[in-house]
């Protein structure tokens, strides 16, 4: 294990793992409890669009796909909340048509059509230092928003209904909260892409949420548990030429089959 890491590209792997794992851990949590998955899944592959159009600019497709998670993320969170359309017709309307917008992007760009596999199924071997910064801004950030709407976030996700009889802007909170979501997929997307997202950001909290129903705690669960099973597979990858993003889903699932597992054994 100790061998790999003199080289660079894996260092830089391994520091993708753990700070990926920080924002799957923290933001992962609120999403498993306010049970918002489907609208995750959304985000995330609508962030899609905003790599497209970072690749068309000719500017950092992680950097683009920023503002257009967090835009992306708004117009889903407005549309499910007073639109007059169900929450998932909206959803994946808005999902395929973020889709749809990356693709129309790529091919207009001039030149040498990049290759989409890193971004769709992820490439965690591949992640370079300035998206490395990139990443950890976005976890300081995420971190920072979370201990300013701690109280606020954790209404919406037990009790919505109560927490607007008490005054609560519960609209604009679930659109802050959906705005951490946006931020954590950009973090994670070098690492599973966009099409794995979704379970790099619910399975690590979903294993934490069998041991703990204390917010805290299952953030904390969340995090390590997220940096085990996403260097494992990381690990893995390497050791066995694999697909590091789909090795990695495939490691967290294992996770959860072992857990749930113990649960059963234990009850």
């Amino acid at each position: 294990m100790a061998g790999i890491l003199t080289y660079s590209f894996m260092q830089n792997a391994f520091l993708a793992a753990v700070l990926v794992s920080v924002a799957c851990g923290v933001v992962g949590t609120y999403v498993v409890i306010k049970r918002i998955v489907f609208i995750s899944g959304g985000i995330s592959h609508a962030a899609f669009g905003g790599i497209g159009m970072g690749y068309f600019l000719g500017v950092n497709p992680i950097m683009a796909a920023i503002p257009f998670s967090i835009v992306s993320a708004l117009i889903m969170g407005i549309t499910s909340k007073k639109a007059k359309i169900s929450e998932d017709t909206a959803i994946g309307i808005l999902w395929s048509l973020g889709m749809a917008i990356g693709i129309i992007f790529i091919n207009m760009t001039p030149g040498y059509v990049p290759d989409l596999m890193s971004y769709l199924f992820g490439s965690i071997l591949t992640v370079p230092f300035n998206d490395i910064l990139i990443m950890l801004v976005l976890d300081i950030a995420i971190i920072i928003m979370v201990l300013l709407f701690n109280r606020e976030f954790m209404g919406i996700s037990f009790d919505e209904e109560f927490s607007q009889i008490m005054g609560m802007h519960t609209t604009t909170i679930y659109l802050i909260l959906l705005s951490l979501v946006a931020l954590s997929v950009v973090v994670m997307i070098k690492v599973v892409g966009v099409i794995l997202v979704i379970a790099l950001l619910t399975i690590p909290a979903a294993i934490a949420k069998q041991y703990t129903y204390r917010l805290g705690r299952m953030m904390t669960l969340a995090v390590v548990l997220g940096m085990i099973l996403t260097t494992c597979g990381l690990y893995l990858s390497y050791l066995f030429n694999l697909a590091s993003g789909a090795t990695i889903v495939i490691v967290l699932g294992l996770g959860f089959l072992f857990s749930t597992l113990i649960q059963k054994i234990i009850e």
